[in-house]
Order: C-alpha cells, then structure tokens, then sequence
C-alpha cells in the first residue's frame, strides 16, 4: 500500500466518491503495466473484478465497459451483479507516466484494508491506495 498517494489523482478520485445515492469508498491500483499492455490490463480489471465482488459478498458478477453505454466514456467500467444488474464497483482506467493506474470504487462496508492487500497481490500491480 502506498504511503505518499499521488495528491492530485488521490483528491479527484476523492470526488468521485462523495456522497450520492450510496456510499462509496475506492483505491487507487498503481499498475505496473504499460501503455501498449492493453489486453493484460483487461485481464487485470477482469481479476480486480472477482476480488472486488468477493470481498463485497455480491455472488457472481459481470463487467460492463464504456463502449456498451453512452453514459461511460471508454476506459471505463463497472461490475454488475448477474442476478439484478446491481452496481458492485465501477473503475476509471488512467495511462499516467507511462503506466496505468487504476481508479475503482465500491460501496462502503468492505473490509478496505483486506481488500487493497488482496489487490496489490495481482500481477501486474504494484501498490494500492485506498481512499475512504
């Protein structure tokens, strides 16, 4: 886990989780992945996915991308519960310095510190931010 987050990336992914319908709270995953790297990312948000889903106790999930909706813009994606397309976490994808960091968030009330240990644990991440 990081110590010294990015300021910048740290306070607008602070914004995205402010206080909405739900409450939310989000990490940020410093890749370890370049930009050309695209289908590993996939495979990486693919993963995050099933730990995310597990640690939020939804039962299977799908992901949505970007792409599919006119409401996302690309490089970002949400998981959806299979059961009634219920919002588990959604993620913005950042090519940032060379490297990819990854912004999710997720509703509030999963163990946050197991949850970003979990992540860092991923290839292909390097360390894990969490933002309350």
């Amino acid at each position: 886990m990081s110590e010294t987050p990015e300021p910048d990336l740290y306070e607008r992914t602070k914004a995205l989780i402010e206080p909405g319908d739900i409450e939310l709270v989000g990490c940020i995953a410093h890749t370890t992945l370049r930009g050309e790297e695209d289908l590993e990312l996939q495979e990486l948000t693919v993963a995050v996915n099933d730990v995310i889903a597990d640690h939020a106790g939804t039962g299977e999930t799908y992901i949505e991308a970007g792409n599919d909706d006119t409401d996302f813009s690309s490089n970002q994606f949400q998981g959806r519960t299979l059961d009634d397309e219920a919002f588990v976490w959604e993620c913005q994808q950042l090519l940032r310095d060379g490297t990819f960091d990854v912004v999710f968030y997720y509703e509030a009330g999963v163990e946050q510190a197991a949850l970003t240990d979990d992540l860092a644990a991923l290839d292909g991440v390097g360390d894990v931010t969490p933002v309350p």
